[in-house]
């Protein structure tokens, strides 16, 4: 059987992924990248945010806590079906990051929160952040490390060498490609793209790099951040346009 090119399994992964993520998040989110995504939303005194690629829309929530008015969008409807059902009052919408409906410039928080390497045509998804981000605001980017994703060829990964040692290993990281991702009935199709390319992509748009993290996993299953702080598994970028 062919393999609709246009098919990324989030739709059919929704029910799984709800029930991995729960209502709390999994590890990455909760122990390595929340804090310093916080931290930045906390600092930068925004009022208007759209998440891009909200997913069930828990980011949306954490963002609505601090009295921020959250539009959260994403492809998949049953994954906006839930964030509705978890958050009533709350604006989500079934669209794609490709070709976003908002005006320009109506958002001073744009956020990608691990959405870009699922995002097939990310030059044309930064071109449309960018797009309706305002003059002076902030595109907040937390994303799996090009180390972690090129990992993903055909007995790369994290692997065990024969003396006992764990050591991730790598392969064509410069060239761009999708991967089906499987784990606990989850089946995804991910995007590997070296960072020269995000970056690239980001500077074309004249945007401005302001802050840029591998941040460390803190707290938690003391074994799970020992792994997690080997090697870099997830970078934030804040970006500002100019204006």
């Amino acid at each position: 059987m062919t393999e609709d090119p246009q098919d990324d399994g989030w739709e059919t992964s929704a029910a799984a992924w709800i029930a991995h993520l729960g209502d709390d998040g999994d590890f990455g989110r909760q122990s390595v990248l929340d804090g310093p995504m916080m931290a930045r939303v906390r600092a930068g005194g925004f009022r208007r945010a759209l998440d891009v690629g909200c997913g069930e829309g828990r980011f949306c929530r954490m963002l609505a806590a601090e009295g921020i008015t959250v539009t959260g969008i994403d492809p998949a409807p049953s994954l906006i079906g839930r964030a509705r059902a978890l958050d009533p009052s709350g604006d989500y919408r079934v669209e794609s990051a490709e070709a976003l409906s908002f005006a320009d410039g109506a958002f001073d928080l744009v956020v990608a929160y691990l959405s870009l390497i699922d995002i097939p045509d990310a030059a044309a998804a930064i071109a449309e952040m960018a797009r309706v981000l305002a003059p002076g605001g902030t595109l907040l980017i937390g994303n799996l490390t090009a180390y972690n994703s090129a990992g993903d060829v055909a007995e790369m990964g994290w692997q065990t060498l024969a003396d006992g040692r764990r050591a991730h290993a790598m392969d064509q990281y410069l060239e761009e490609r999708s991967a089906w991702i499987e784990w606990r009935g989850i089946r995804i199709r991910n995007w590997h793209r070296p960072l020269s390319t995000y970056m690239r992509l980001l500077l074309d748009q004249g945007l401005t790099l302001t802050h840029f993290v591998e941040p460390r996993a803190i707290g938690g299953d003391p074994v799970r951040v020992a792994h997690y702080n080997r090697a870099p598994w997830f970078l934030m970028m804040e970006w500002r346009k100019p204006g």
